[in-house]
C-alpha cells in the first residue's frame, strides 16, 4: 500500500508501533525494512527528510496482517 503527505510522524510511528504483525518499507531499490525496528524507523526518516521537509511525501508499505492494514488506513484517514 502507497501512503502519501505523512504529517505527523511521531502519530506514524505509534500506529507502526501499535501493529501486532510485521510492517515493511519498501525503499525505492526493492529493499524492505522492518518498521517495528527503532533502528529501521531512524534509517528510513534520515533517507526520506531533506533540510527543510515536514511531510514525508510518500511511502510504500507492506503489512502482513488485516488489522494492521486497517489500522493505517484509519491513520490515514483520521490526519
Amino acid at each position: 500500500m502507497k501512503i502519501t503527505n505523512i504529517k505527523d510522524t511521531e502519530a506514524f510511528f505509534k500506529v507502526i508501533d501499535s501493529c501486532e504483525g510485521k510492517v515493511e518499507l519498501v525503499t525505492g531499490e526493492g529493499d524492505r525494512l522492518n518498521l517495528k525496528s527503532k533502528l529501521s524507523q531512524f534509517v528510513s526518516l534520515s533517507s526520506i527528510f531533506k533540510a527543510d521537509d515536514t511531510i514525508i511525501p510518500e511511502l510504500e508499505l507492506i503489512a502482513y496482517e488485516p488489522e494492521d492494514s486497517k489500522r493505517l488506513l484509519e491513520f490515514m484517514i483520521s490526519q
